[in-house]
């Protein structure tokens, strides 16, 4: 992850390549969109028009596809990525307050990222722990029960 933007040719050339790699298979956007976002971190901008002419489509249909898909990033994310289950089963259990807590304690919205890079916040639909909620998704750790002293736990131990 994080390869180098030094310069738009280097992008230009690594998602073309990334784009050839993956031109054998059928409806190859969504694993280019994959590999960009692994090699990158996220999508660059600059790498949607590549992309669209790989696959034959407009820029706004990558755009669409992207959009659609919540686990795509346009921008880099926060060194910890803190996703909170938005599933009813969570809601009943408090997800709402602890979500609502979440973004004040981080002073931002959802797929927001904390000013100093530590955290970036977002919604996910359901991590499975449903007789454990609410639940979160730290990075890749899923955390059951999670309640505002958890919540302060996490943030603090991610640097928030």
């Amino acid at each position: 992850m994080s390869a180098d933007l030094s310069t738009p040719a280097d992008l230009a050339d690594r998602v073309s390549a990334i784009c050839a790699d993956h031109a054998h298979l059928e409806g190859p956007m969504l694993p280019i969109l994959h590999a960009v976002q692994a090699e990158y971190g996220y999508i660059p901008e600059a790498a949607l028009q590549i992309i669209a002419k790989a696959n034959g489509v407009t820029r706004a249909e990558v755009h669409g596809t992207m959009s659609f898909y919540h686990d795509f990033r346009t921008q880099p994310a926060g060194k910890t990525v803190v996703k909170i289950c938005r599933a009813e089963a969570c809601q009943a259990q408090g997800a709402n307050a602890l979500a609502d807590s979440a973004k004040s304690k981080l002073g931002v919205d959802w797929h927001g990222t904390t000013p100093n890079g530590a955290v970036t916040l977002e919604p996910v639909y359901c991590l499975g722990l449903c007789a454990c909620g609410p639940a979160a998704l730290v990075d890749d750790k899923v955390v059951g029960l999670v309640d505002d002293a958890k919540l302060d736990a996490i943030l603090a131990e991610a640097g928030a």
